[in-house]
Order: C-alpha cells, then sequence, then structure tokens
C-alpha cells in the first residue's frame, strides 16, 4: 500500500525535528572547538585566523596545569575507591541474604536522583560543622564517591545477576574453595563490567562541577577552573580548556562502552549456554 501523502508529511516533519534537535545540542559545542583555534583574543564570528596559541597559553598556565592534575588525582583516587566499594556491594546485593533487598537497592541508587546541590551543601554541612574537617581534595573525593558509587553498584550488579553461576559449582565440584573461584573464575569473567564502572566514575568524577564546588577547599579543579575564569569572560584559552577536557570524556566514555558491550556479549553467552543446558 503506497504511503499516504498524510504520512509522508508526519515523516518529513518527524526527520525536521529530529535535525533540529541534533543541531540544537551539538551546535554550541562545534562552535566552542572552532573558537579555540581562533586568532582573536575575543571568540566570535567572523573567525580571524586559525592559530594553536590558545593551546601553547593552556599548556603554560600553572594555575591551569595545576588543576588538571589535582583533578586527575581525584579522578584515579575516585575509580579506584568507587570501583572497589561498588563491586562489593554489588556482590552483597546479587548473593547476599539482606533483609530488606529492595530498599537496600533503593538506598544505593538514591545519589543518583538526589540534585547534586542538595548532595554538595549536605556534604558541606556535615564536613564543616559536624565533622569539623577542613575541605581539601580528601573531601572532594567522598563527595564524589557519592555519586559514582551507584552506577558502580548498577554495572557490576546487572552483570552478577545474569552470570551462569554452574561455572562457579563446576569449580566447587573440582574442589576449587568460593574464594578461589571468584579470583579464577567470576571476576575475569566480570571483568568487563567492572572495567565500565571504574571508567565511568573517572568521567563523572571529571566532570563533577557542583558538588566539587561545595566541597573543595583553596585547591582548584579543572571545573572549578574553567567556572572561575568564565565569569570573568569567556577566552579562547577556555574553550582550549573545555575542548580537551571533551575530547578526554569522550575517549573515557568510548572505552566505557567498549567493555559494556563486551559485558553485553558474555551475559548473551552465558543465557545461551543456560538455556541450552
Amino acid at each position: 500500500m503506497p504511503v499516504s501523502r498524510h504520512g509522508r508529511a508526519i515523516r518529513r516533519a518527524m526527520q525536521v525535528g529530529f535535525a533540529a534537535l541534533i543541531v540544537f545540542l551539538y551546535l554550541p559545542i562545534v562552535f566552542m572547538i572552532v573558537f579555540s583555534f581562533d586568532e582573536g583574543a575575543t571568540p566570535g564570528l567572523p573567525i580571524t585566523g586559525f592559530t594553536l596559541h590558545w593551546y601553547e597559553a593552556m599548556l603554560n598556565n600553572r594555575v591551569l596545569l595545576r588543576a588538571v592534575g589535582n583533578s586527575v588525582t581525584v579522578a584515579i583516587i575516585v575509580s579506584i575507591l568507587a570501583t572497589v566499594i561498588g563491586t562489593m556491594a554489588a556482590f552483597v546485593l546479587v548473593r547476599g541474604r539482606i533483609r530488606f533487598p529492595n530498599a537496600t537497592r533503593i538506598a544505593f541508587t538514591l545519589p543518583i536522583m538526589v540534585p547534586g546541590v542538595l548532595i554538595g551543601v549536605s556534604l558541606l554541612i556535615y564536613f564543616a560543622r559536624v565533622l569539623d574537617f577542613s575541605l581539601s581534595l580528601a573531601t572532594v573525593v567522598a563527595g564524589h564517591l557519592v555519586v559514582t558509587v551507584p552506577f558502580v553498584v548498577l554495572i557490576v550488579a546487572s552483570r552478577l545477576q545474569s552470570f551462569d553461576r554452574s561455572l562457579e559449582w563446576a569449580a566447587a565440584d573440582l574442589g576449587a574453595s568460593p574464594r578461589r573461584a571468584i579470583r579464577h573464575i567470576v571476576l575475569p569473567l566480570i571483568a568487563p563490567a567492572i572495567i565500565a564502572g571504574a571508567l565511568i566514575s573517572v568521567t563523572l568524577s571529571i566532570d563533577e562541577f557542583v558538588i566539587t564546588w561545595f566541597t573543595v577547599g583553596s585547591q582548584p579543579t579543572l571545573p572549578t577552573f574553567i567556572y572561575t575564569r568564565v565569569k570573568f569572560g569567556v577566552t579562547p584559552e577556555v574553550n582550549a580548556v573545555a575542548t580537551v577536557m571533551l575530547f578526554v570524556t569522550l575517549g573515557t566514555l568510548g572505552l566505557a562502552a567498549v567493555a559494556l558491550s563486551r559485558a553485553r556479549r558474555m551475559t548473551g553467552r552465558s543465557r545461551r549456554r543456560r538455556g541450552a543446558g
């Protein structure tokens, strides 16, 4: 049956709307990248010329390099801690005998749904007023763990729920202890999910601004550095920093997507093996 004229019009309108949405979402990012190579000191149209001067200035900015170093340090520590804590919590949620499993799952995932401003303010009050801690990179790490651990828990728990436990039982029949079975069978098979959780933790930590703003002390991080510079006007140097940050984030998310894809393939093979058995 030929497509009616009305149906073609609706389909064309949907295509135009989708294209407009893509342009709306990504055009500002494109301009940010373009302006980072603009020769002019003030970003704007028309482009006055092509230069790498702002990237050179970025590399010679000691405050910026210190902020990048702080962000990388925090992200690495957060990734390690979130991966360890989240993986252990996922094992407890999936295999532990918990009295209120649904409530426990909600408790673990609740920080994802709570606005970052509320988390930041509550952490500020807790650290500064209750514990009387001086704000530092350590408090930033603690704040980032609040929002990164739930993601690791969800990713690893999803893989554990679909894990074919007959492999563990076979290892036990061959004399392997539960600890050895987990170390040599379970962990290698769920490693892609663990790696994906670690990479997502790195991305979330590097990009996190709101919680960082409330929990950081005098040591700058990359998001707070960009914010303080933007308050005095957007310069091509800020665009250069944001462009580098964008591609680092995309690269990390790409690696996480590859790890998650591998985890899904392993999950599919486990389910097919279970169905065949």
